[in-house]
């Protein structure tokens, strides 16, 4: 299908868009890595490594046929499951939990993987049956969704027992917001909730102490030099950019290091003590024009596969994006949610880009049927 209509149907917007956020990002990975004995990190040349490398992801999962790429992401999804599984034994600890795998010279967080191929899952499930969501019956619905909830909740389990609490819930939130287009039946939400609010005690229970604190803080507890260290130093960087910031490298939370983890879960409040309101509200205006733009396609899109998978590369982005900038500022409690496209961490950026070169690739071909 490499013809001037591929050309011609390239989501030019969103691509823009992507490379501008992007861009932002590096130029504030260098910001929070900066040193004056070391103006160039390590950490900021391998994070633009990693967006070259990215884009290549990009443009091979935007030119590739898709039903390539649905076979190819099939299999893909049963890997990522065997990786999660051997990720408690041979997995490598790093910050409190066995989230990464070591190939020697890389490594790589096998969760965000889940967050690419398991729409491809869903969508085969569904597309299989040859049973559109109109067409879906309430008295069906549970013999129907028993194979995709099954797989979503034992996912979500895998991902939490590294231990990583805020993955498990971003991926299995997506998958609800999946099985809700695919037709799921309300009652199943309000028999969810119910069960939540009932048995909130033992959830409460089954936290370890640090995320049981986390929550407690965004309700005002904990002491500001210790449980509260974080959000407090992050809400001082916010706070003190004003309206348009100190100016780039002239930020005192990260430069003088009060803020931790200033370069990957907490680069936008970086970016809003440096750039102030107006920086962050372009950020936000870039976001929101980008995700717009997304939906505009995916709503043109006539193949219900494709619809099922791109929802399902868009709402994982989406999710991110809200969940990091309300963990930053307060509204969340912190779960190690990276920014999108501008956080530091290559397993991340090249999810996200995999994701947008597949959702461009679905923009592409919606003009061939």
């Amino acid at each position: 299908m490499m013809d001037r209509r591929y050309f011609r149907y390239f989501d030019w917007p969103s691509f823009i868009l992507m490379t501008i956020i992007i861009s932002l990002g590096l130029l504030f990975v260098f910001s929070a890595t900066y040193k004056p004995e070391v103006p160039v990190s390590f950490l900021f040349k391998k994070q633009l490594i990693g967006a070259l490398i990215g884009y290549v992801i990009y443009v091979v999962f935007c030119m590739l046929d898709t039903k390539r790429l649905a076979r190819w992401g099939l299999l893909a999804f049963g890997i990522t499951l065997c990786f999660l599984v051997y990720s408690f034994v041979g997995g490598m600890i790093a910050m409190g939990g066995k989230r990464w795998i070591s190939l020697g010279f890389f490594r790589f967080q096998p969760s965000e993987m889940a967050k690419l191929f398991l729409p491809v899952f869903i969508a085969s499930y569904f597309t299989q049956l040859e049973l559109p969501k109109y067409t879906l019956k309430t008295e069906q619905a549970f013999k129907l969704y028993t194979v995709p909830l099954g797989v979503l909740f034992f996912t979500a389990a895998l991902i939490l027992k590294q231990p990583d609490l805020g993955t498990s819930l971003l991926v299995l939130f997506s998958g609800f917001v999946l099985l809700w287009f695919c037709g799921i039946s309300r009652t199943f939400f309000i028999a969810l909730g119910l069960c939540g609010v009932l048995g909130a005690p033992l959830l409460w229970k089954g936290l370890k102490p640090y995320q049981q604190n986390r929550i407690l803080v965004l309700f005002g507890y904990g002491d500001a030099r210790k449980e509260r260290y974080q959000i407090e130093q992050s809400k001082i960087a916010i706070g003190s950019g004003g309206l348009t910031g100190k100016g780039l490298l002239k930020g005192t939370q990260n430069k003088y290091e009060f803020l931790p983890e200033d370069h990957t879960d907490f680069i936008f409040s970086v970016f809003c003590e440096e750039c102030g309101f107006l920086g962050a509200l372009l950020v936000l205006l870039l976001y929101g024009a980008l995700f717009a733009r997304l939906i505009f396609v995916l709503l043109q899109v006539q193949n219900y596969f494709e619809q099922i998978v791109g929802l399902g590369l868009l709402i994982h982005i989406v999710f991110s994006t809200v969940i990091n900038m309300a963990m930053v500022t307060g509204m969340l409690p912190i779960v190690g949610i990276p920014l999108p496209l501008f956080s530091y961490g290559l397993t991340n950026l090249w999810i996200n880009l995999a994701s947008l070169g597949w959702l461009n690739n679905i923009a592409i071909r919606r003009f061939y049927y």
